[in-house]
């Protein structure tokens, strides 16, 4: 079984949807009477994305794009439709040395967005090699390698309901 990987579990199915229900209420406050489009960064923040969508009850478009986590960034699908003059919030899994948040960050903001957000489910701030505000923080969390809700390790575990401690010896035989 999975969890028989994870040393532990850091954040609990109980705890992520209470604040994914938070952060999508704080999303809504901000943006009350206007249109925002939620553009997520998959792989790892479809589940967290599709959850978040889920809470929020005034209107909202959904965009996606996607990256690879290699130290490199790859933009594999940008947003299909324009996003100038719009309100844009990019959602991530987790926040960690802040390289493809500070690609697309750039990328968007190169597309005129009429305000450019970011919301993450965790940050991890001890990886951080770039200086990068995120509006919308789930859980701070310690520098350690995380899988579960949306988040993998060789395209496993992202199945997980939680956020749990991969055991060391699994990741560090690779």
């Amino acid at each position: 079984m999975l969890s028989d990987d994870i040393s532990k579990i850091l954040v609990s199915e109980e705890d992520i949807k209470k604040r994914v229900k938070e952060l999508a209420f704080k999303i809504e406050e901000d943006y009350a009477g206007e249109k925002f489009a939620l553009v997520g960064i998959l792989r790892g923040a479809f589940i967290f994305i599709s959850d978040l969508a889920k809470n929020i009850k005034s209107r909202c478009s959904y965009g996606e794009t996607g990256t690879t986590s290699s130290g490199k960034v790859k933009l594999l699908k940008d947003v299909s439709g324009s996003i100038t003059g719009k309100n844009v919030v990019i959602v991530e899994d987790i926040l960690e040395t802040g390289t493809t948040l500070g690609f697309v960050m750039d990328h968007f903001s190169r597309k005129n967005p009429k305000s450019l957000k970011i919301c993450t489910l965790l940050s991890k701030p001890a990886r951080r090699k770039f200086d990068l505000y995120a509006e919308y923080v789930g859980f701070v969390i310690p520098n350690e390698f995380v899988v579960g809700y949306g988040l993998g390790y060789d395209e496993e575990y992202r199945n997980l309901p939680y956020v749990g401690v991969l055991k060391e010896e699994i990741w560090k035989e690779n």
